[in-house]
C-alpha cells in the first residue's frame, strides 16, 4: 500500500460540501462537518465501528473581563487496511461568553458542541480529508470546476438507475435534429431533475446541450 493511498482518496471535496469562513478576522473557505462525518463513514465504516472521535479534555479558559474560552482536545482514530490507528490529538476552541461591540454579554450553549467539531476536524485534515482545502488548492477556480466535475462522475457511479436516465436524456440531447427539439428535450430534462434535487444532474444536461450547440455552429456556418 502507497504511503499517499488514504490521502489521495480523501483529498477531493465535494464543492456542495464547502462554507465560507466567517466570524474570522480572516477569509477562506471551510468543509462542512457533517458532510466530512459522511467522507469519513464512506471511507471506514460506520461511527464506533470503523472510525470516531475520543474528547481527550475539555476546560474554560477566562481570556478577559468578559470573554470566556471552551477547548477541547480531541483525537480521531479509524480502521484502514484492517488496522485501527489514531490522528494526533488536535484543539478545538470556542468563545463560549464574549462582550459584543454594542456591549450585550453573549453566552454560547454550543460552544462544547463547536470546539469538539473544530478538532475533528483538524485530526481528519491530517490523513486527507478536505486537503485541497486545507492546502490551498481551492483558490484555482479551475481546480474547484475540476473537483465539481469528479463528484458529478461520482453520483453518476454510485446511483445506476440515475447513470441510466441521465445516458438516455444525453442521448435524446445529441440526437435533437433542430434549436426547438434541443430546448424541448433540455427543459423536460431538468424540470425532472430539480424535481429531484440533483443540481449535478443538472449542471451535466447544461454541458451535453452545450456540446451539442457547439456541434451545430460548423454545420450551421457551412
Amino acid at each position: 500500500m502507497s504511503n499517499m493511498e488514504l490521502w489521495r482518496e480523501a483529498f477531493t471535496t465535494d464543492p456542495k460540501a464547502v462554507k465560507p469562513i466567517t466570524g474570522k478576522t480572516y477569509k477562506g473557505n471551510s468543509p462542512k462537518p457533517y458532510w466530512l462525518i459522511q467522507r469519513a463513514t464512506e471511507l471506514f465504516g460506520p461511527v464506533g465501528i470503523g472510525w470516531g472521535c475520543t474528547v481527550r479534555g475539555e476546560r474554560f479558559e477566562r481570556i478577559g473581563e468578559h470573554d470566556v474560552l471552551h477547548v477541547a482536545v480531541v483525537s480521531v482514530w479509524y480502521l484502514w487496511e484492517g488496522k485501527r490507528t489514531e490522528c494526533f490529538d488536535q484543539m478545538g476552541g470556542t468563545k463560549a461568553a464574549y462582550m459584543t461591540a454594542a456591549g450585550k454579554l453573549m453566552v454560547d450553549e454550543d460552544a462544547g458542541k463547536k470546539s469538539v467539531t473544530d478538532g475533528m476536524v483538524k485530526c481528519l485534515s491530517m490523513i486527507g480529508l478536505a486537503g485541497d482545502i486545507f492546502s490551498g488548492r481551492w483558490d484555482d477556480s479551475k481546480y474547484v470546476e475540476g473537483a465539481s466535475a469528479h463528484y458529478r462522475a461520482k453520483a453518476i457511479e454510485d446511483d445506476p438507475q440515475r447513470a441510466e436516465w441521465l445516458l438516455e436524456q444525453r442521448d435524446l440531447i445529441m440526437a435533437a435534429p433542430n434549436v426547438g427539439a434541443l430546448r424541448t428535450t433540455l427543459s423536460c430534462a431538468i424540470t425532472f431533475a430539480t424535481e429531484q434535487d440533483d443540481s449535478a444532474a443538472v449542471d451535466q444536461l447544461n454541458a451535453w446541450a452545450e456540446d451539442k450547440r457547439a456541434q451545430a455552429k460548423p454545420k450551421a456556418a457551412a
